[in-house]
């Protein structure tokens, strides 16, 4: 349904003439036949069951007369909203930003009528007042994206979806910020699949001016019901403090850590028959009141953490006496 201006908006002497399309012409014709198939199905059914229901008190004549417009009267309404439920669908879909601007203006009014300039000015200085803080202004601009995500996505499935006259535009159920971007729900109408999605990432991000778009199933149970994941910037580019830091002990400039035992491979690798007794049993340096100091702040443990190795095997092989 093609809405021309009043006076077409042509330019004499250009050959050009202007349209504003608000409902594409198959689309508005479409409804119409399903708005006459609904009228005539509705009329007949309700206008039978009610002159079946009024023949028991009236005369047959008078109670089919009175079915028939009963019928009428009730298919009525229904098909007109079937015939108009395009532009519905679209007060439907802009409905919040309706709903705010009426507020606004509505709100305005109100408070120019009832107040004084002076007041009027505090009032609105208040209102703006959270704005001034950066993570108010976050969470606003946080909230703003869903809804533009939620148009943006729609104006790019009707180009891939109805502009080939493949299937009616997903239902975009609801919409919530997150840390990267938005996460947005879809409900898939008769002919559509994820795969369908999945092959129009690139476009799909492009429209919603994104960085990259990510599609997954939202339901174990039901494939019609998906996720868009949108992305507009990347959450690992920040500092990120970890509280494994804090677990760390130190002593002035020094970092205390706990003691280990250290042995030079060299270039060949380990190989134990370089480990003596001597180097095992070296604990005297790291003692405390006599028990070897595990280095980590907690008790030492029993004396089973000495290895005792017998004189008489020296630097030979103590693999066998070792834990």
């Amino acid at each position: 349904m093609a809405k021309s201006s009043g006076r077409s908006m042509s330019r004499r002497g250009s050959g050009r003439r202007g349209t504003v399309t608000v409902i594409e012409d198959h689309v508005s014709r479409s409804y119409t036949r399903n708005a006459k198939i609904a009228f005539w199905v509705v009329a007949i059914v309700v206008g039978l069951l009610s002159a079946t229901v009024l023949a028991d008190k009236w005369h047959p004549i008078l109670a089919l007369i009175l079915g028939g417009a009963i019928g009428a009267a009730v298919a009525l309404p229904i098909a007109a909203v079937i015939a108009i439920w395009p532009v519905l669908r679209v007060i439907v879909w802009w409905l919040p930003e309706i709903l705010a601007a009426f507020e606004l203006v509505a709100g305005f009014v109100l408070l120019a009528q009832h107040t004084t300039l002076p007041v009027r000015l505090a009032v609105i200085a208040a209102l703006a007042a959270p704005f001034a803080f950066p993570k108010v202004r976050y969470l606003f601009m946080k909230t703003a994206w869903c809804f533009i995500s939620r148009h943006r996505l729609r104006t790019c499935f009707a180009e891939f979806i109805i502009g080939n006259n493949r299937a009616s535009l997903p239902f975009i159920l609801w919409a919530r910020p997150t840390l990267v971007g938005e996460s947005v729900w879809l409900w898939l109408r008769p002919g559509l699949a994820m795969s369908d999605l999945e092959g129009r990432l690139e476009q799909i991000a492009s429209a919603c001016w994104a960085d990259k778009v990510t599609v997954e199933r939202a339901s174990q149970s039901n494939s019609a019901l998906v996720r868009i994941d949108i992305s507009r910037r990347d959450a690992l580019t920040g500092r990120v403090v970890s509280p494994l830091t804090d677990e760390i002990t130190t002593t002035g400039d020094t970092l205390i850590q706990p003691s280990t035992l250290v042995l030079d491979t060299g270039a060949g690798g380990l190989d134990l028959d370089d480990v003596t007794a001597a180097i095992v049993l070296d604990t005297k340096t790291t003692t405390k009141n006599g028990r070897p100091d595990t280095g980590n702040g907690r008790k030492p443990g029993p004396a089973r953490d000495a290895v005792t190795v017998p004189a008489a095997h020296g630097a030979e092989d103590i693999s066998d006496y070792i834990d």
